[in-house]
């Protein structure tokens, strides 16, 4: 007999089972964002903006843009709850080539770059416990044509996780939520035990009694200046938050999609957006604003530790980071092949990407694709060069997006629409002048990385010409 049931996991149209609810969902949205960043990136913003009010500023402008996105991405997923998320959106909205430009560059260096990226981190913290695991000690070569401990231990753990996720969304789902949980705790933990613990008046009062001085003891200049310094500094939240769109990935994959999605990227994003804010203003109450600038290789959340309990901080931290850094990497690889195997029935991409396995309905060849591009990023060392080069286009794909949103609404006004963004058009236009603003203020401030960042995009124009022009496509 038939079941209504919303819990029962069934098979979706797509192939895929629908084996994700709305908790699962949730912590792929949260372990996706949570990596190493939060625990570093304070202190290059910190260096940039000079003044402590700034950098709160900065971390609570990144929150406000990720949860607008969110909430604008909760429309089109609900309207549109299919495999591979973005790239439908962007496709429906704008046609083949848009999608395909951003299929393109995810598969090239987002997804793949940053799965590289949280390997090396996740090695490069287990070094803390096992110093022979360093990017120093090789095994083979030497220099840039070599291999070291630190990567070969980065590539063990993207190939493990790889082959957990092509046992099928529950494995992989499973995972996600016992990391996610896990350095969700961590940075509770570091919230609540730095107000307690580590929190130190004299600090404070410094800190937030001079919040728009300057360590040099100058007020901060109000004007074009500080909107400048403070839009390039974004970058930093921004991209700590990044990748809370990978749940839309796994669309197909989520029971009563068009609830749980815009449910799960509103909580998710807002959860992570507070955790993040918390632990800033922790920082800001236990270390002063230029041990925060000044934190060994920006290690903020270290330091704060370590005023705490002492020395044992590094390896407390280090352990942390380890499971946010492993979490993350698990859902980063579970979603960005579910974009490569509908690129895939579009013609787009290779075809055995698009063929899911009989028993488990995971898309494995896409999987492995995924995986061996990624190992050969880690082996190349060249991935943060790589990750730099695209912030601008990441950013991009975004706006693009969010852009859709309004274009759907005046070309597919019958499009059902369970869920409709909040604040239309306000919010929606909103996000897309600030990330505008901030895209021109990385334009002009830091051309090397935007435009080579700009070239890796528009390489992507004549590869998809080229590709439908292989597989007989008319213009």
């Amino acid at each position: 007999m038939a079941t209504t049931d919303p819990t029962v996991i069934t098979e979706s149209k797509s192939g895929f089972v629908k084996g994700l609810g709305l908790t699962d969902a949730t912590t792929l949205v949260m372990g996706s964002m949570i990596g190493s960043g939060i625990f570093i990136v304070s202190a290059d913003v910190a260096r940039q903006v000079q003044s402590p009010g700034l950098l709160i500023v900065c971390w609570l402008l990144g929150a406000l843009l990720t949860i607008i996105a969110a909430l604008s991405y909760g429309e089109l997923a609900a309207a549109m709850p299919h495999a591979g998320g973005q790239y439908v959106y962007l496709r429906e909205a704008f046609g083949r080539l848009w999608g395909f430009l951003y299929g393109w560059t995810l598969f090239v260096v987002i997804q793949t770059g940053t799965i590289a990226a949280v390997g090396v981190a996740f090695a490069k913290y287990t070094g803390v416990f096992f110093p022979s695991i360093s990017a120093s000690n090789y095994l083979l070569g030497s220099g840039k044509v070599g291999l070291t401990t630190q990567q070969l231990l980065a590539i063990a753990v993207i190939i493990l996780l790889t082959m957990v996720n092509t046992r099928g969304i529950r494995t992989g789902a499973m995972v996600q939520n016992v990391f996610t949980f896990a350095k969700v705790a961590s940075l509770l933990g570091l919230a609540i035990l730095g107000f307690v613990l580590g929190r130190n008046p004299q600090v404070i009062a410094a800190n937030f009694g001079h919040l728009w001085t300057t360590p040099s003891g100058s007020s901060i200049d109000w004007g074009w200046a500080a909107i400048a310094v403070v839009g390039t500094a974004m970058v930093g939240p921004l991209f700590s938050s990044d990748s809370w769109n990978n749940v839309t990935f796994a669309a197909a994959e989520v029971r009563n999609p068009r609830r749980n999605l815009p449910l799960s990227l509103g909580l998710g994003v807002g959860v992570v957006s507070a955790l993040y804010i918390a632990c800033n203003f922790v920082y800001l109450s236990v270390l002063t604003f230029p041990q925060i600038q000044t934190a060994p290789e920006d290690r903020v959340a270290t330091a704060v530790v370590s005023v705490m309990f002492g020395p044992v901080a590094t390896k407390l931290m280090a352990a942390a980071i380890m499971v946010s850094t492993f979490g993350c990497l698990n859902g980063i690889i579970l979603s960005g092949a579910r974009v490569y195997f509908t690129m895939a029935h579009d013609n787009l991409f290779f075809k055995q990407a698009g063929v899911l396995n009989p028993q488990t309905h995971a898309p494995v060849s896409a999987l492995v694709m995924q995986c061996v591009w990624s190992v050969l990023l880690t082996l190349s060392g060249q991935y943060n060069d790589l990750l730099d080069y695209v912030i601008f286009a990441v950013l991009l794909f975004y706006i693009l997006t969010i852009g859709g949103l309004f274009r759907l609404r005046r070309t597919r006004p019958d499009l059902e629409r369970p869920y409709r963004a909040v604040g239309y058009p306000f919010l929606p236009a909103l996000y897309i002048a600030m990330a505008g603003l901030i895209e021109f203020l990385l334009l002009w401030n830091k051309p090397t990385f935007t435009v080579r960042g700009l070239i890796l995009v528009l390489l992507g124009v004549p590869v998809y010409f080229l590709w439908r022009r292989k597989e007989g496509y008319q213009s």
